[in-house]
């Protein structure tokens, strides 16, 4: 790979400012524009190298890495990890102490398909593991109340994926040898897939339990009773006790929602009451509680 020097093609030093950068780069794109030099294919290709100078050195990171590594500056945290490996034991072409600036080349070719001789150092020995891959699944909170399968499609590839019951909101999770492909002989990368899972229920969700508001009209709340009420997995009878308060909060042990990968342990639900107000009320209705309220 040819080098390019990106400060020599903006015209600038490699101590200009990133003012100074982006003045050049206006400056160069207005006069080698496509619209102006139609039909200029010099004038194009002058265009595409000015684009792709200002995309490395107005990017700080990547300016730094092209300071560093000049026309490998995209391959530095391969390098990076393969001086890592090597530590101080190992030596170059004979010469301890690791890589001078003039060796870098040399040691990305022989890595991305090139070679050496001499018996010197050959990046192609060391193994790096492939790229992780990340994705998002978004699922409802009922599509995790049960364990299922799915099967998701990344990179066009389809992954038959088992998701445990009781996942939570944001949890990551990895599926490993499922990312990019290794590098000379290095195993795969990883998927690492987030959970987004949104609640369309009544029920507010917190670790493993469930709560829910739930009216109770005035007389059942004097007088106490059986109710239904709905839980997740479907409806129970319930007994509310006489002259029950509003905001009284009961607890449905083992009806919350299900605990991560520990199969058949549930956590609970709590439901507080909110008192109804009857509305509306006939002329005898208010007689009656007029004479209630003489008699308290």
């Amino acid at each position: 790979m040819e080098f390019i020097d990106y400060y020599k093609i903006l015209g600038v030093d490699k101590t200009a400012s990133s003012k100074e950068i982006k003045k050049a780069y206006r400056k160069l794109a207005r006069k080698y524009h496509p619209d102006v030099n139609p039909n200029d294919e010099v004038a194009k290709k002058k265009f595409q190298e000015i684009n792709e100078a200002h995309e490395v050195l107005s990017n700080a990171e990547n300016r730094k890495k092209y300071d560093k590594y000049g026309k490998d500056w995209k391959h530095a945290e391969h390098f990076e990890q393969a001086r890592q490996q090597q530590g101080q034991q190992r030596s170059y072409g004979g010469e301890a102490g690791g890589f001078s600036e003039h060796d870098y080349s040399d040691f990305f070719e022989s890595m991305f398909g090139g070679g050496m001789g001499g018996g010197g150092f050959r990046g192609g020995n060391i193994k790096f593991k492939g790229q992780d891959f990340n994705a998002e699944l978004h699922l409802d909170l009922r599509d995790v109340y049960e364990t299922h399968k799915r099967t998701l499609t990344v990179n066009g590839k389809n992954i038959r994926l088992t998701i445990p019951a009781g996942v939570k909101n944001g949890q990551v999770i990895k599926i490993k040898g499922h990312g990019g492909p290794g590098m000379n002989g290095g195993p795969k990368g990883d998927l690492h897939i987030k959970f987004v899972i949104a609640n369309h229920t009544k029920f507010k969700r917190d670790k493993n339990n469930l709560y829910a508001t739930i009216d109770l009209d005035l007389y059942k709340a004097l007088l106490g009773g059986d109710i239904m009420v709905n839980t997740f997995s479907g409806k129970v009878k319930l007994k509310v006790k006489p002259e029950t308060k509003n905001g009284t909060k009961v607890k449905l042990k083992g009806k919350g929602f299900p605990v991560y990968k520990k199969e058949g342990d549930f956590g609970d639900l709590y439901i507080t009451y909110q008192i109804t107000i009857p509305e509306k009320l006939t002329a005898k209705e208010k007689k009656l509680f007029e004479e209630l309220a003489k008699l308290r």
